[in-house]
Order: structure tokens, then C-alpha cells, then sequence
């Protein structure tokens, strides 16, 4: 089986974007689903390693706290543009030590900081894994080196560490 589908995962997440983005017929799962093999097939020829997942029970709440999160940033940005000059705002940069090493979960981590409006990846450096990122409206940095840690890495790392 992992000959003919060497991510499961990945295969069942391209058929399930096709199927979203097309017609629900017959025609169209079994196109989606050779489409979803060959880029499966082809993702195996880079062979990139594989996620190890020892928690993914967790990967929906993870998924509901990113979207409530996203929402919650998209209130807070209208409302800074909304508020034009009359709010002083600050942006800044925060450095953050992670504890994450995993790559797949450090991959992630950049999806969910930089899907987030306001705030957004900007380097990483692996010898001491220290995170940079830019705030838009940035009041606190321990508040926001507490967010990253406690809410998005603890959670990471009990999936993929």
C-alpha cells in the first residue's frame, strides 16, 4: 500500500480540495483521485521525511483555535484600520526562543503566525532556535512570546515531538 500511496495523507487532502473545488459526480472523484495519486507519487520522488504524528487526536483542536484565533486578529486589524490616527499604535519585531525542533511542526507554526493577520514570520534561526516575528499593534512582547509558546508550540510539539 505505501508503494502506491506513499502519503495517505497528503493523497486524501488533494482529493478532498478537488472534490471541494469541483462537482461531486463519479467523474470527478476518480479524476481527483488519480491527480491526488501522481502528486503523491511525484511528492515521494523528492523524498522529503515524513511527519511523525504521535498526537493526532490534537490536530482538530489545533485547527478550531487557529480559526478562532484568525478571527479574532481580523476583528483587531479592522478595528486599527477602522480607528486611522486617533489610536497610536506600535509595531515591532518580538524574538522568541522555541523548543520546537521538529520541521514539520516548525512548518506549521510559520502557517499559522503568518495566516494570523498582524502579525507575520520573518526568520528563523535553526543553531538557536530563536523566532522573529513582526506584530502590527505589538503592546507586549512577553505577552506575545507567552501566546506562541503556550498556545501554538506546547500544542506542536505534542503532535509531532
Amino acid at each position: 500500500m505505501s508503494r502506491l500511496l506513499p502519503y495517505p495523507m497528503l493523497t486524501a487532502a488533494l482529493l478532498l480540495t478537488w472534490m471541494l473545488l469541483t462537482s461531486f459526480s463519479l467523474g470527478q472523484f476518480l479524476l481527483g483521485a488519480a491527480v491526488a495519486t501522481v502528486a503523491s507519487r511525484a511528492m515521494a520522488a523528492l523524498q522529503p521525511s515524513k511527519p511523525r504524528w504521535r498526537r493526532w487526536e490534537l490536530i482538530p483542536l489545533l485547527a478550531g483555535t487557529v480559526a478562532l484565533d484568525i478571527l479574532r486578529s481580523n476583528i483587531a486589524v479592522t478595528s486599527i484600520i477602522l480607528q486611522g490616527h486617533r489610536r497610536k499604535r506600535v509595531s515591532g519585531f518580538v524574538a522568541i526562543p522555541l523548543d520546537l525542533r521538529d520541521r514539520t511542526g516548525l512548518a506549521v507554526l510559520s502557517c499559522i503566525v503568518t495566516s494570523t493577520p498582524g502579525t507575520a514570520w520573518v526568520e528563523y534561526a535553526p543553531d538557536t532556535g530563536v523566532l522573529l516575528i513582526h506584530v502590527l499593534d505589538l503592546v507586549e512582547k512577553d505577552e506575545w512570546i507567552a501566546l506562541i509558546k503556550n498556545r501554538y508550540e506546547s500544542m506542536l510539539m505534542e503532535i509531532f515531538e
